[in-house]
């Protein structure tokens, strides 16, 4: 005899629910400054398929590398406009997208700048903690000194920095592979 599963014995997907009322998908309103970007990418599994009821969540530091936050003990003026966090769900095909600016550089663990990066978790059915990973920007020179991408394989850094879609536009792809062969560099914290 067959049972369907109860909700205490399943992970998900109930996003819809309890993080539909945080969805943001703009993280810096008008007038905030900094060189606008658009992320877009998708959510796969380790078989290729779209995860099609999965949450992004972005947080990031301003242009001038300053967090929203009050943690962030430095002296640096967050402007009105900038939240510095957004929250996206992926669609039917796995596919996600949020506008935002690019970050400038904030202190790391070292005292030492870090590369400009967004710090990303995902949120998907079947996982019991959410998945913690970094989206740095193509081209960026200060990528060879950032402490946390140079403790990922060289072979895999590639699956931490966005791809740029259309030159000049500010448009950028990203991909999330949550297992398998090319497999998205996840970090324990």
């Amino acid at each position: 005899m067959s049972l369907p599963a109860t909700t205490w014995q399943t992970v998900g997907p109930f996003f819809s629910i309890g993080f539909s009322w945080l969805y943001r998908d703009n993280l810096a309103g008008p007038g905030v400054s900094g060189s606008r970007v658009e992320i877009s990418g998708r959510v796969l599994d380790g078989e290729g398929n779209p995860v099609p009821d999965g949450i992004v969540e972005i947080w990031q530091a301003n242009s001038q590398g300053k967090y929203a936050h009050p943690g962030d003990p430095q002296e640096k003026k967050v402007e009105e406009g900038f939240t510095g966090y957004g929250r996206v769900p992926t669609d039917g095909a796995g596919l996600f997208r949020f506008t935002t600016i690019k970050p400038g550089r904030v202190p790391g663990p070292d005292g030492h700048l870090q590369a400009p990066h967004l710090e990303i978790s995902v949120f998907t059915r079947g996982l019991l903690r959410r998945l913690i990973t970094r989206i740095y920007f193509p081209d960026e020179s200060s990528n060879a000194q950032d402490f946390a991408l140079n403790l990922v394989d060289a072979g895999r850094r590639s699956t931490l920095i966005a791809k740029q879609t259309d030159a000049g536009s500010g448009a950028l792809e990203w991909n999330v592979i949550l297992q398998g062969p090319g497999e998205t560099v996840f970090f324990d914290v």
